[in-house]
């Protein structure tokens, strides 16, 4: 596996850690559908996290969370929205929570957890 695909997989565990630790229930992780993608799933009482996680190294140089732009946010609402219709049976408040994490050559780890991040573009998906 590339080393970028290792780098993901760890930020995005560190992300669910970190859920977790605030008393989240992860129900899914790479959830699919199509070309769709939620990296994680998280539930807790009425509400359900849509997360995404952008891991960067540091010697990178640039935050990982200016990789999630307009269109990127937009795909993840489509991916929200087709994730509740296959769950139809949910009634929960979706929320959309952003992570940007560094992690340095030793291992160390910086985490940037943006709760409520963004609200889904209000226009018509497909």
């Amino acid at each position: 596996m590339a080393k970028h695909n290792d780098i993901g997989k760890l930020g995005e565990q560190i992300a669910c850690d970190k859920l977790v630790g605030e008393g989240y229930a992860i129900a899914e992780r790479n959830w699919r559908l199509g070309h769709l993608e939620i990296d994680i799933v998280a539930m807790k009482g009425d509400e359900v996290v849509f997360a995404e996680v952008k891991t960067r190294t540091s010697g990178e140089g640039v935050d990982p969370l200016e990789a999630i732009d307009r269109r990127k946010i937009a795909h993840i609402a489509c991916a929200a929205d087709a994730y509740m219709k296959a769950h139809s049976e949910l009634r929960m408040y979706p929320r959309f929570d952003v992570f940007g994490i560094l992690i340095d050559p030793d291992g160390r780890h910086l985490v940037e957890h943006i709760p409520d991040a963004f609200y889904p573009p209000l226009k018509t998906y497909r």
